[in-house]
């Protein structure tokens, strides 16, 4: 072996070589690993990021042109002319749709200038806009967004606005808004895109969409928007509370100044158009607009209220809506709703009802209500009541009612000045003042049931969905019942005739007596006519009980829409009116509508047909009339109605002297028949009456019967006739056209029957006259009711078969016609009875003690 030191270099150069060769195959095997594990990692991401990417695209949501519109309309109110009356909207509902053709080139440009500028070009992504934002997020200065107009219509529409909380939710939201919105565009148009869009945006102060906003700022059509006002509109999307040009004025400035320099580099306008938009003193404008929109903001009026009620009713009767579907239909389904309300009849009855020349008095009534915390944390509410109990204690005076508004809150500050104390804290107040007496009317059309108007009281509406006195505040009808529950079915059903009498006397039915209304006595034999005409509650409660029945007389009031009778109410008298909860203006009218139209029921409908958002008509009311009387029996009603509103009606007979009760209501040159009520103390007084046109029925009285109408029970007379009288001008009058079932005969008014040879010997009270028949009903038999010197014989009279009355023992040869008893009866011999008999309904309950009785 070598030892040389060449040799020995030798050797140890060859180890150094082997050593770096080894080293290097490490190398190269540890590079060659490492490349497959880049490799294989890349692979493996790549497929990881493809099954990620792959699962967020298959749950993506699907869409259609339906989920991308926006949804949440505000429901449309037209009127019988077809104007616009009322709009509901619930929020995130004020919506109103516009089609691409509506919207002017400046909006369109503003938008697209300041959201998209590659709008028109790019296929739902915008890989500039990509870019952009994200290297504004990098360097921290933006320059914008990255989503396009079709991503922002994604995002409203299908993901709700965005509203994700994690970057990983956040991230998998805006892959899937891509994907979308490339898919999108190929299938809609871009002007449908953008139209979607530009209703679906939210522009501040509850205003979505651009027709909208329009109207809210601009009190405009979006179609007659300016290049100035369409860059305000367009500078409020991007932040609407910040940006809204009624709060942030200063900022929509600044945000209309760059959509317009973005618009002029954009070639949208010219430098001489951007410089006259921005010197355009657009803000001026919409702050004035703002003052007038809240100070007209509406209340809706009581016709719109009662339209509320019967559209959700039909929603949950005919499409099984529940309250709250039904409610989120009605407010932000975009529905067009047509009612039956006639604007110029409408505005006859609120101008008539709301004149204070129709009212002998007017007078305030108070509600007040005080919440006060004292040092101790108690808290003690107080009331008009206790105010009441103050003052009488303080021995100071109280009024239920004041002359004004001014004097009611004196009196209040007086009230609540004594009792706060100090260290007590006023938790809550509240005084609503009410003028009184109140008053409601309901003017409808009987042939359809079509309300054409209403009220629901007099002076200033100040809520919505408040008490309306005409639909849901029910009060005694007094008389106008007569005629609904015991004559009408009487002559319907039980046989009876305008001309079947009754007893007029003192009558009694368990406990209670029944007496007329007026003092001047009682006339012995009257007719149902004489009923109607002279509102007798004796002949009614006598009809009712002798030949109707309560159980008839209820059930017809039900066919005729009264649908507030109550078990209780099975009793005499539910005859005069005196029922246990009363009825509403609204049902008495569309009962006496059903006479009016030949006595077929109309249910009084305040709305004709519904469509859906898209123009659909989901309902349409059907006119089907219920026949309730026979046409026979409603001709009838209404001639003897007819008489009741003629003037100079005076009926004399025996010792009463009375007058017929409606013809402070009478038209002239209009044929018309109807009835009054009045309740006990004159607390409600009423009229109702049609003509061959329309039916209308007013009441007036205090909301808590504070007072009453006593000495005023002509004026609500005056008020339907004055609003029938304008609602009728211009108009033929047909008259009350006579049915073929209906005949005439000569007749004894004293009783019923055909006249007697003695009839015409008794000159009080005309008691021969022609009256009207149903056909077959006409009398046959002969009138007993006068004996040969010409005097009525009383009740309890005994006759013999050939219908001739017992002859007493000791019968006078002359009797003075001029000797009558209290009843306006003649004296006559022992043997017959000059006092009525007692009468008492077999089986029938007595009336409940609380009730109210009619006085006419």
């Amino acid at each position: 072996m070598d030892f040389s030191e060449k040799a020995v270099e030798k050797q140890l150069k060859d180890n150094r070589t082997n050593s770096r060769k080894y080293f290097n195959k490490i190398i190269v095997w540890v590079l060659k690993i490492l490349l497959v594990a880049v490799i294989l990692f890349t692979v493996f991401a790549i497929s990881a990021g493809v099954g990620i990417l792959k699962g967020i695209i298959d749950n993506t949501p699907q869409i259609s042109i339906e989920s991308i519109v926006p949804m949440g309309y505000a429901t449309s109110v037209y009127n019988a002319d077809g104007q616009l009356t009322d709009t509901f909207v619930m929020e995130g509902s004020n919506r109103a749709e516009v089609t691409y053709d509506e919207l002017p080139e400046d909006l369109i440009n503003a938008f697209v200038a300041i959201e998209d500028s590659r709008f028109w070009e790019h296929n739902g992504i915008d890989s500039r806009a990509i870019f952009r934002a994200a290297k504004g997020v990098i360097t921290g200065d933006s320059e914008g967004g990255g989503s396009t107009i079709t991503q922002q219509l994604i995002k409203n529409n299908v993901f709700n606005g965005g509203f994700e909380k994690s970057f990983g939710e956040k991230l998998e939201r805006k892959l899937q808004e891509q994907y979308l919105a490339v898919e999108l565009e190929k299938t809609m148009d871009k002007k449908l895109i953008l139209t979607n869009y530009l209703n679906t945006i939210n522009l501040g102060n509850n205003s979505l969409g651009v027709k909208v906003a329009a109207r809210r700022y601009f009190d405009k059509d979006v179609s007659e928007l300016t290049l100035s006002e369409s860059a305000v509109i367009a500078g409020i999307t991007q932040n609407p509370s910040r940006l809204n040009p009624i709060t942030g004025k200063a900022k929509n400035a600044e945000k209309r100044e760059i959509i317009l320099q973005y618009m002029q580099d954009q070639g949208y306008i010219t430098e001489e158009e951007r410089l006259e938009a921005l010197a355009d003193p657009v803000y001026d404008r919409i702050q004035n607009i703002d003052i007038v929109s809240k100070e007209n903001m509406k209340t809706y009026s009581y016709f719109t209220d009662e339209l509320v009620d019967q559209v959700i009713d039909v929603l949950k009767e005919e499409f099984g809506y529940t309250d709250t579907q039904a409610h989120n239909l009605l407010y932000s389904g975009g529905l067009s709703i047509y009612t039956t309300q006639d604007p110029r009849m409408q505005e006859i009855v609120d101008s008539e009802v709301n004149n204070p020349e129709n009212y002998i008095s007017s007078k305030y009534a108070v509600e007040y209500r005080l919440s006060v915390k004292n040092s101790m944390g108690e808290t003690t509410h107080y009331s008009e009541k206790t105010m009441k109990e103050w003052a009488k204690e303080n021995e100071k005076s109280y009024n239920v009612l004041y002359d004004t508004e001014e004097d009611a809150q004196a009196a209040v500050d007086e009230y609540r000045n004594s009792i706060v104390g100090e260290n007590d804290k006023i938790l809550g107040e509240n005084l609503v003042t009410t003028l009184e007496p109140q008053v409601s009317f309901v003017l409808m059309d009987q042939a359809n049931g079509y309300v054409k108007a209403i009220s629901g009281g007099r002076g200033v509406k100040k809520a919505s969905l408040t008490l309306n006195r005409a639909t849901n505040a029910l009060r005694q009808p007094g008389s106008t019942f007569k005629v609904l529950s015991s004559f009408g079915p009487a002559i319907d059903a039980c046989g009876a005739t305008l001309a079947t009498v009754y007893y007029d006397a003192p009558y009694t039915v368990g406990t209670k007596t029944f007496r007329n209304w007026y003092s001047s006595g009682y006339a012995g034999w009257c007719s149902i006519r004489d009923g109607i005409v002279y509102s007798m509650n004796i002949i009614a409660v006598r009809c009712m009980v002798e030949t109707v029945g309560p159980e008839l007389g209820i059930e017809y009031c039900r066919k005729l829409g009264i649908t507030s009778l109550t078990d209780s109410d099975y009793n005499a008298a539910t005859a005069l009116g005196g029922i246990t909860l009363g009825v509403s203006n609204l049902e008495l009218t569309g009962a006496y509508a059903a006479i009016a139209n030949h006595g077929r029921f109309n249910k009084p409908r305040f709305f004709t047909k519904i469509l859906d958002h898209n123009g659909k008509v989901i309902y349409e009311d059907k006119v089907n009339p219920v026949q309730v009387f026979s046409e026979s029996t409603a001709f009838l009603l209404t001639d003897a109605m007819k008489d009741s509103m003629l003037p100079n009606r005076l009926y004399t007979s025996g010792a009463m002297n009375v007058n017929s009760t409606s013809t402070a209501a009478h038209l002239d040159g209009m044929s018309c028949a109807g009835k009054s009520g009045t309740t006990t103390n004159s607390y409600d007084i009423w009229f109702a009456g049609f003509t061959p046109y329309y039916t209308a029925s007013v009441w007036a009285g205090y909301d808590k019967n504070e007072n009453t109408l006593s000495g005023q029970t002509s004026f609500h007379k005056q008020i339907w006739k004055k609003i029938m009288t304008r609602v009728h001008e211009g108009l033929e009058d047909p008259g009350f056209t006579v049915p073929d079932s209906i005949s005439r005969k000569t007749i004894c008014r004293k009783s019923g029957l055909l006249p007697g040879q003695y009839c015409g010997a008794d000159t009080r009270g005309n008691p021969i006259y022609t009256e009207y028949f149903a056909v077959g009903t006409e009398p046959q038999q002969t009138c007993n009711h006068h004996n040969e010197y010409g005097i009525m014989i009383p009740e309890g009279t005994e006759y013999t078969d050939d219908n001739s009355y017992i002859v007493p023992e000791t019968e006078p040869e002359t009797v003075d016609p001029l000797s009558v008893d209290e009843y306006g009866l003649a004296f006559v011999a022992p043997g017959i009875k000059t006092e009525p008999e007692e009468a008492i309904g077999p089986g029938l309950p007595p009336p409940p003690p609380s009730m109210y009785y009619t006085e006419e």
